[in-house]
C-alpha cells in the first residue's frame, strides 16, 4: 500500500464547477472560462470528472467552447465552492489487491473560515461514479471514511516512496485538529498514507492565503530527489524574509540517500491585488502534473511566466509544459492545483 506521487499514472482528474450560488458570482463568466480552459487541457491527456450543482449549464459552456464531452463524467451535486484539491478523496494504492483506497477526510472550510456543509458531502455522492470509472480498468475502489480527522489535499505532498512533505502552519493550526499534538498528527498521517518519513516545513506564509500555508502553494516534489519552490530575491517584498527562510529549510533537507535535493526555484509573481487593494496569493508552485504534461498557472506577467515555464521544463523534461491563465482563480485565493484533484491508476 502506498500514497503515489502526483506524477504517477492517472485515471482522471476531478474539477468542482463554479456556479452562481458561490463566491464566484461576481466574476462567474471569467471563472467558467478558466475552468473550461483547464478541462480542455486535461482532456487532451486523460479523462475528467466534473462535480456540478448545475451540470447542464457546465455542459453548455464546454460545448460552446468546442470541448468534447466524451471523456467527461458529470456528477450532479450541491456544492459550496470549487476547491476540489481540498474536499475530494485522497487516493492510496493497494497494488497487491489491485484496489484504490479513497480516503474521505473531514473538510471544515480551512478551519471554519468558510461554509463547507455541501463540499464535505461531495465524496459520498461522487463515489459511485468514481467506482464505475475504476471498474472500467478492472480496479476496485474502496471508500475509506476518516471523518474524525480534518485534512486537505493541498496540505500534503508525496514523493511516492514513503516521504511526505507538510507545513506546520497548516497541520498544527488550532482550527483543525486542535486536540492533537504534532507527534499525534505525524503518526496519523504516516498510518493513513503508509509513509515512513514526514518533512515538516515551518516557513510557508503567502499574503492573501486562506489555507494557513498549504504546502502546494510554496514547495512541490518533482521527483523523489527534487523540489520546486517559490523563491523571492526582492528585499523590498513582504515575503522576502519568509521565502529566504523557506529556501534555507529546503537546502538543509536530505533525500533517502542522504544527498541534497535538487531544487528548482520558481519566481514569486509580481504583486496581484483585488479591488480592495488586498494582495492575492499568486504562486507558480500551484501546478498540476497529469499524464504527459504539467499545467502551470500564469498571471499575465510575461517575464515571470516564462521563467516559471522554463524552470518546470527543467524539472519535468519528459512532459509538455502548458501555461493556464489563472488571474481569475486567485481572486478567490486559490489557483490551478487547488481547483483540481488527480486520481491515480494501480
Amino acid at each position: 500500500m502506498f500514497f503515489p506521487a502526483e506524477w504517477h499514472q492517472q485515471a482522471f482528474v476531478q474539477l468542482t464547477w463554479p456556479h452562481q450560488d458561490t463566491d464566484w458570482a461576481t466574476v462567474l463568466a471569467d471563472a467558467i472560462t478558466c475552468f473550461c480552459e483547464i478541462t480542455k487541457q486535461v482532456v487532451n491527456y486523460e479523462p475528467v470528472l466534473i462535480v456540478a450543482q448545475y451540470p447542464e449549464e457546465a455542459k453548455e459552456e464546454l460545448i460552446k467552447r468546442g470541448i468534447n464531452l466524451d471523456r467527461i463524467t458529470f456528477v450532479p451535486c450541491p456544492t459550496n465552492d470549487t476547491w476540489a484539491r481540498d474536499h475530494a478523496f485522497i487516493s492510496c494504492i493497494d497494488e497487491q489487491n489491485k484496489k484504490m483506497i479513497l480516503n474521505d477526510f473531514q473538510f471544515n472550510g480551512w478551519g471554519l473560515k468558510f461554509a463547507a456543509n455541501d463540499d464535505n458531502q461531495i465524496n459520498k455522492t461522487a463515489f459511485p461514479f468514481i467506482a464505475d470509472i475504476y471498474q472500467t480498468h478492472n480496479i476496485k475502489a474502496e471508500y475509506a471514511s476518516k471523518l474524525d480527522f480534518v485534512f486537505e489535499g493541498g496540505s500534503v505532498e508525496s514523493d511516492g516512496e514513503g516521504t511526505l512533505m507538510v507545513t506546520s502552519s497548516c497541520l498544527l493550526a488550532n482550527n483543525r485538529n486542535n486536540t492533537l499534538f504534532q507527534q499525534d498528527i505525524e503518526e496519523r498521517i504516516k498510518q493513513y498514507f503508509h509513509a515512513e518519513k514526514v518533512i515538516w516545513i515551518h516557513h510557508s506564509w503567502l499574503a492573501g492565503d486562506d489555507t494557513d500555508g498549504h504546502i502546494d502553494t510554496i514547495a512541490r516534489f518533482c521527483s523523489p530527489t527534487s523540489i520546486a519552490y517559490v523563491k523571492c530575491d526582492n528585499p523590498a517584498d513582504e515575503h522576502y524574509g519568509e521565502l529566504q527562510a523557506l529556501e534555507q529549510e529546503l537546502l538543509a533537507l536530505r533525500t533517502k540517500e542522504n544527498k541534497p535535493y535538487t531544487l528548482y526555484p520558481l519566481p514569486l509573481p509580481d504583486p496581484c491585488y483585488d479591488e480592495e487593494g488586498n494582495r492575492l496569493p499568486a504562486t507558480y508552485a500551484n501546478f498540476l502534473i497529469i499524464n504527459g504534461a504539467v499545467l502551470i498557472p500564469t498571471y499575465n506577467q510575461k517575464d515571470k511566466d516564462m521563467e516559471a515555464l522554463a524552470q518546470m521544463k527543467k524539472a519535468f523534461p519528459g512532459h509538455e509544459i502548458i501555461g493556464v491563465d489563472c488571474r481569475t482563480l486567485i481572486l478567490q485565493h486559490g489557483s490551478l492545483h487547488c481547483s483540481t484533484m488527480q486520481y491515480p491508476l494501480v
